[in-house]
């Protein structure tokens, strides 16, 4: 029996490396073995990990020792940095998310580097900076330096890993559809209608469900032809309008899509507004370019098991908390 090769998961316990992990260990062809990486491996989905199969080791991106040894003798490395992990006010004086996320990913490149990592997946998003220019219409974020940090750093941390020569395949995802039952949750307006707001006008908005881009990563560590490649992924492409028809008929009940204008939303009380309303500004002013390198069909050839926005309502619409 020839042995299993071997792939290192950072972020293990979260959406886009756990459901990696679970892919693996799901595989019916049987072909890697999964080394679980977490800041806690005694945390409750650690050990769930462990009960089913992984293998489960500490490792932190802001800890360079602990990757590279965890890198150690494996074939594959998935590298997902999370933007929105909880930070002391003393991490946020700091340095800013985005500096957080280049020197995590700059961390894990270094280490994949010293151990000979043969195949990276680096999880990351468009730089929107080259598409917005310096328009005044679009504030500058972070003294200026960013649009959208969240998709910038990622963006500009490609680089990285092409420069310490590591062997990498850049897995460009979208917006999560598990944002509708946890961040984005319907709600009930002034006249007690359900309705969903992403100042997406009448823009198609492609989107995804976390477990796929752990399945579509996957296929592509199957292969090494993809090296050296960019591959943009999404599990379908609705106008707000069409995301509120899909609620609505797995609901049970009417949702409205209100679609709010960029400097409305960014006027919203809540800390991240400009930088999500940015965001969308992105997703909806280029949205013919960002679907169009979503091309379904094409990520169904790697991800067959795909799922549309109606597949997914499905398995999770008890979810909803209305």
């Amino acid at each position: 029996m020839s042995k299993k090769k071997l792939i290192a998961v950072v972020g293990a316990t979260g959406a886009q490396g756990g459901g990696l992990v679970r892919a693996i260990l799901e595989d019916p062809s049987e072909a890697f073995a999964v080394r679980a990486l977490t800041r806690n491996p005694e945390s409750e989905k650690s050990k769930a990990l462990a009960a089913a199969g992984a293998e489960v080791v500490a490792a932190d991106l802001d800890d360079e020792a602990s990757v590279r040894a965890a890198f150690d003798g494996v074939y594959g490395a998935f590298v997902v940095t999370n933007y929105w992990a909880p930070r002391t006010p003393e991490e946020e004086a700091a340095r800013t998310r985005a500096e957080m996320e280049l020197a995590q990913a700059e961390t894990a490149a270094r280490a994949a580097r010293d151990a000979g990592v043969a195949h990276l997946i680096w999880s990351t998003l468009e730089d929107t900076r080259p598409f917005f220019g310096d328009r005044d219409d679009v504030p500058g974020l972070d003294d200026g330096r960013y649009k959208v940090p969240h998709f910038d750093a990622k963006g500009e941390a490609d680089a990285l890993f092409t420069s310490y020569g590591v062997p990498t395949s850049f897995l460009r995802t979208t917006f999560y559809f598990d944002a509708f039952v946890s961040g984005m949750e319907p709600t009930r307006d002034t006249d007690g209608v359900l309705a969903i707001t992403m100042p997406m006008a009448d823009k198609p908005l492609s989107g995804i469900a976390s477990d796929d881009i752990g399945r579509t990563a996957l296929a592509v560590f199957t292969r090494p032809d993809l090296i050296g490649t960019t591959i943009s992924i999404a599990g379908d492409h609705l106008t707000g309008d069409q995301y509120a028809e899909a609620l609505t008929e797995a609901l049970g009940e009417k949702v409205a899509y209100r679609p709010l204008p960029w400097d409305q939303y960014r006027a919203l009380p809540f800390p991240l507004a400009i930088e999500f309303s940015n965001m969308f500004q992105f997703y909806a002013e280029d949205h013919e370019r960002f679907t169009g390198d979503r091309a379904l069909d094409k990520v169904r050839e790697l991800n067959p098991s795909l799922q549309s926005f109606n597949d997914w309502l499905a398995k999770h619409k008890d979810e909803f908390k209305l």
